[in-house]
């Protein structure tokens, strides 16, 4: 999704089984391609299909037991010292990157969170007296916002982290937001999370079906 809108930088915050991230990336380009093993040779894995995404990753150890603040913390060395982009791996949107990076330089605070409406767990029913007259299968709740957790960071946020054992939700989003320096950017469009096994076959589901309307590079 970010290399769609042109970003290809990313740094990603290891944790428990960080190992299979960092081997699935180290292999990358054995297992996404085409490959002839000549054992012969002193190289013997020739590559084909070599053209590859365009991403530089940072794969970085943060410690198991690091909560979600000190994970970030931990990524500073590694983000440089302007404006960055936050989020975690669980969830899916069409958000436009674009349209939260320009809202972000506009206000000028420090913090801009992605609200986003929560799927609704059950479908909803329409009524006329006793007879249902429409009948919508889960659709986006109608009122309410919740982090989206796409988020755009100035450097300036990792002072409002003070060490490992922080959950960046708490502490530093509510003293941003006290300080007035946490924005939200609201987001109408799609917007799911893969918390549980159901959440899983939901998405599976809906990618099996076409209907992936976070696959925003296909389209």
């Amino acid at each position: 999704m970010y290399s769609h809108y042109g970003y290809n930088d990313f740094s990603v915050a290891l944790g428990y089984k960080g190992d299979y991230i960092k081997r699935y990336f180290a292999e990358y380009g054995t297992l996404a391609g085409s490959i002839t093993v000549n054992m012969g040779r002193p190289d013997p894995v020739v590559r084909h299909d070599q053209e590859h995404a365009p991403w530089t990753v940072d794969l970085i150890e943060t410690g198991d037991e690091t909560l979600t603040g000190g994970r970030v913390k931990r990524l500073q060395p590694h983000l440089g010292n302007g404006t960055f982009m936050l989020t975690w791996g669980d969830g899916v949107s069409d958000v436009d990157l674009d349209k939260l990076l320009a809202f972000h330089r506009y206000h000028g605070k420090l913090a801009t969170i992605t609200a986003v409406r929560p799927p609704a767990r059950y479908g909803h029913m329409r009524f006329d007296g006793d007879q249902v007259t429409a009948f919508e299968e889960k659709p986006q709740t109608a009122e309410g916002w919740i982090n989206g957790a796409f988020f755009v960071l100035e450097p300036q946020v990792f002072d409002y982290i003070e060490g490992d054992m922080v959950m960046f939700e708490h502490a530093p989003l509510e003293n941003l937001a006290r300080d007035g320096q946490l924005m939200a950017y609201r987001h109408d469009g799609f917007w799911a999370a893969m918390d549980t096994l159901r959440d899983k076959h939901i998405l599976q589901k809906l990618w099996n079906s076409g209907q992936r309307p976070w696959a925003v590079w296909e389209t």
